[in-house]
């Protein structure tokens, strides 16, 4: 009897308990835009470490408004006022600059006059008095919790570490990545196909797909319908992390990369999930490398590589988080009834609403590029109104104006 193809919930909690544990090291703050922190960022200073100015203006005792005052000196960002502000005494002030002692707030200055080093209140004074005062940790205090493990690194945070005195940071090497496209109709990009072949586009698609994680990418192939030389691209590749494939998953005479993983010694782990496009996914192991087969058709190539490639890939680099999430969008257009597999629909978000590509085709790539979304539709679902709310998944797929 035939196993069915797994729910999509079981395949990706599988595919993610089989992901390669890399080796955490120390890099340069700056070097880790894309990382996945391996453990959490804890502030070794305070931030702002003593109280500061928000605005230019005039630091003096809010308990002497409406003043006037006598301006005694400047405080101003990296260079702070020596003394100590007493009874009826002001100092000059910029942003970012220490509020000396014995003052509590910050006068605008355009809400004041001064004539000599007499300062006079013209405006109103700001209401709570510490209004423009940012108080000693006010951003973060020594030993709080910056970053937490498993989030994804980008400038926010970088700034964020350095400011809370970290020149190194935790992250897992990067991830190696053989992406190897294989088919007898397939010719290298840039060659003009016969009647009876194709361009090789999935490996660069996924490829650039990848490339935006810290991950090494090696794209091989074509390679073709041969089991030698599909064993021996998967030889080639022996010291990947992960090994993806596009084409020969399925079930035909001429696919034969599950056979060919056999041949060199890996054990497979689940083959088949309920979706479309994308059913013929297969997921192996060869010692502590994954290989993820995927299916040959454009679209299904897309769609498990948004499910199953990328998350996998995060998972390795220790992704909290590392499966897609969701929103929710209303329909542009009425969606027809749902099939027996949980399918993913090509379409265009535009902030508000969301509009179903006419051709869904898994072997199209033209819609595919128009698409910045995928919309969800559950098996067996009954027709939905435009209007109605479904989920949908947005997409980082360019084309869009």
């Amino acid at each position: 009897m035939k196993t069915p193809p797994l729910p999509l919930a079981e395949a990706q909690t599988r595919l993610l308990a089989l992901a390669p544990s890399l080796a955490v090291e120390h890099r340069a703050v700056i070097e880790c835009l894309g990382h996945y922190l391996a453990s959490p960022i804890i502030a070794r200073r305070t931030q702002p470490a003593a109280p500061v100015s928000a605005m230019d203006g005039y630091a003096l005792r809010s308990a002497e408004l409406p003043g006037p005052w006598r301006v005694i000196g400047e405080s101003a960002a990296g260079h702070p006022f020596g003394g100590v502000v007493g009874s009826g005494e002001a100092v000059r002030i910029s942003t970012g600059a220490v509020v000396p002692e014995g003052a509590d707030m910050v006068l605008l200055q355009e809400d004041t006059e001064r004539e000599g080093e007499i300062l006079r209140l013209t405006g109103e004074p700001p209401a709570p008095p510490i209004r423009h005062v940012r108080p000693a940790g006010m951003d973060f205090a020594e030993q709080a919790v910056l970053i937490e493990k498993g989030l994804r690194i980008g400038p926010a945070q970088i700034a964020l570490a350095i400011a809370g005195g970290h020149a190194h940071l935790p992250v897992r090497r990067s991830l190696r990545l053989t992406v190897i496209d294989s088919g007898d109709e397939l010719v290298a990009p840039g060659c003009l196909p016969a009647l009876h072949q194709l361009p090789a586009s999935n490996g660069p698609m996924l490829c650039a797909m990848a490339a935006g994680l810290p991950v090494d990418i090696c794209h091989a192939g074509p390679v073709a319908d041969n089991l030698d030389a599909l064993a021996g691209a998967f030889d080639t590749a022996a010291e990947a992390d992960v090994i993806v494939t596009s084409g020969g998953a399925s079930v035909g005479d001429h696919d034969l990369v599950r056979p060919a993983l056999e041949a060199v010694g890996a054990s497979i782990d689940f083959w088949r999930v309920g979706i479309k496009p994308g059913k013929p996914l297969l997921v192996a192991t060869r010692g502590s490398q994954m290989i993820l087969g995927l299916p040959g058709n454009p679209a299904s190539a897309f769609v498990t590589a948004f499910l199953f490639m990328l998350p996998l890939l995060r998972a390795g680099l220790g992704a909290r988080d590392p499966l897609p999430r969701a929103i929710h969008s209303r329909l542009a257009t009425p969606m027809s009834a749902g099939g027996s597999r949980m399918e993913f629909l090509r379409a265009r978000w535009d902030g508000a609403s969301v509009s179903l590509d006419a051709l869904q085709d898994s072997g199209a790539l033209s819609p595919l590029s128009r698409a910045n979304a995928l919309v969800v539709r559950e098996a067996g679902a009954p027709p939905k109104a435009a209007g109605t709310d479904v989920p949908v998944y947005l997409l980082e797929n360019g084309g869009i104006a």
